[in-house]
């Protein structure tokens, strides 16, 4: 839709970044996107399976109360379960967008583990891709030298 408005934007070289839930549907695009919507992709502090995000956070209201309850419940094997319909790793066999993928060691909402899944992903399937992990930072980089680098490498 935004291609047809404005007729400005260059659509060979349209980039999606999102960071937190915006992170989230990088990864959710990079498999449910049409094919070659996107030049690239930029995950920062985005989730790769929400069953394992479950697992690893402190922050269980969100998932719970919009999934209909905890990750471990047999509704939520379902594959009609938000934790399998939504989780973007469950569409990794079509993901071939390159992507930067952007992590903090001290983000706790969003643990790492969620940004060397994606990045792992990406690599073994052969897909450009670079990570940069800032381990003094936490769901944001805030320290001014961190955020330099984090915008010399987005842009």
């Amino acid at each position: 839709a935004a291609l047809k408005e404005f007729t400005w934007i260059d659509k060979d070289r349209v980039v999606g970044l999102g960071a937190s839930y915006g992170g989230y549907t990088s990864n959710w695009l990079n498999g449910n996107a049409p094919k070659d919507m996107f030049k690239a992709l930029v995950c920062h502090c985005g989730t790769f399976d929400l069953k394992s995000s479950y697992y690893s956070t402190e922050e269980l209201f969100f998932m719970e109360t919009e999934f209909g309850g905890p990750a471990y419940t047999p509704e939520s094997r379902l594959p009609s379960s938000p934790y399998n319909s939504y989780t973007p790793s469950t569409n990794l066999h079509k993901w071939e967008t390159p992507t930067l993928v952007i992590h903090g060691a001290k983000d706790y909402r969003l643990v790492e583990s969620e940004g060397i899944s994606t990045f792992t992903a990406l690599q073994r399937r052969g897909i450009e891709s670079e990570f940069l992990y800032l381990p003094a930072e936490n769901h944001h980089a805030l320290n001014p030298q961190n955020s330099m680098v984090w915008h010399e490498t987005v842009l």
